[in-house]
């Protein structure tokens, strides 16, 4: 491999469904960055130190999914706050000097894709669901929302961590029931980040003026909430929105070059899911 050649990958398990390798290939293209490569690669928590051994001089960045976003922390020379706060490490750069720092890219991420939208700041909000992608979500809030965030929950465990991410992220968070959760969709905001057909039943009461949703699902596209709050002339702010958000930074970091090419990488997106 000459001098000029990087490389990039994307680690996970499951990872086939990624779609970072067409994002990532498509800001190489437009970037004219001939000499880079982005593969995808299965790894589980157990194999993750060997193939951090592995890595040599050619290796520009990682990004990681579930499950490795916290079991890569003790690989690292560095966190960045962002990512400290939430324990979860989405994006690796590997220095020129060896060193290999850690960044999580999915809370600016979700903050780019709502002033996409034109959502600089909201004076509440409400969270569907409280897994690994809702604390995310809480780090993105605590830098827009001037009030209070209400997670809505389906076990009390869940509600005791919600509670202490809101006071870790400094956020004011109250937690409600699942069984209430139609009252979310009244909230200035609403960030669904719950599997795929959970909130379908909610798509039933969308109110008739719905504000802003953040559905953080790509695949399958639309959601049926996300679709009846589009339907109702609401706004909607995809996980593919996020994915190509966090992606860009991703890009940046790696390669040093910005700014990263948004609209390649989210046409490029938009196609690969189109072929699915």
């Amino acid at each position: 491999m000459s001098a000029q050649q990087r490389r990039a990958a994307v680690l996970g398990s499951p990872i086939a469904h990624s779609l970072s390798p067409v994002l990532h290939r498509a800001a190489y293209g437009a970037l004219g960055l001939d000499d880079w490569s982005y593969d995808r690669f299965e790894i589980d928590e157990a194999g993750l130190p060997a193939f951090f051994g592995r890595l040599g001089p050619e290796w520009a960045g990682l990004s990681l999914t579930m499950p490795l976003k916290r079991a890569v922390i003790p690989l690292l020379d560095e966190v960045s706050g962002t990512a400290a706060a939430v324990e979860a490490v989405n994006t690796v750069v590997c220095a020129a000097d060896g060193r290999r720092v850690g960044d999580n890219t999915d809370i600016p991420g979700m903050v780019a894709a709502l002033r996409e939208r034109g959502i600089e700041q909201v004076e509440s909000a409400a969270i569907l669901g409280a897994g690994a992608t809702a604390s995310s979500a809480l780090a993105a809030l605590a830098r827009i929302c001037t009030g209070e965030v209400v997670a809505y929950v389906r076990s009390e465990a869940r509600a005791a961590e919600m509670r202490q991410w809101g006071e870790r992220l400094d956020v004011e968070v109250r937690v409600a029931d699942w069984a209430d959760a139609e009252r979310a969709l009244h909230a200035p905001l609403v960030v669904a980040t719950t599997p795929a057909g959970a909130t379908d039943a909610l798509s039933h009461v969308v109110p008739e003026r719905p504000a802003t949703l953040f559905d953080v699902l790509y695949d399958p596209w639309p959601t049926e909430l996300a679709a009846r709050w589009s339907a109702y002339g609401g706004a909607v702010v995809s996980g593919l929105d996020l994915l190509v958000h966090q992606a860009v930074l991703q890009v940046e970091q790696m390669t040093g070059r910005a700014p990263g090419p948004l609209d390649a990488m989210r046409k490029a997106g938009e196609r690969a899911l189109a072929e699915r």
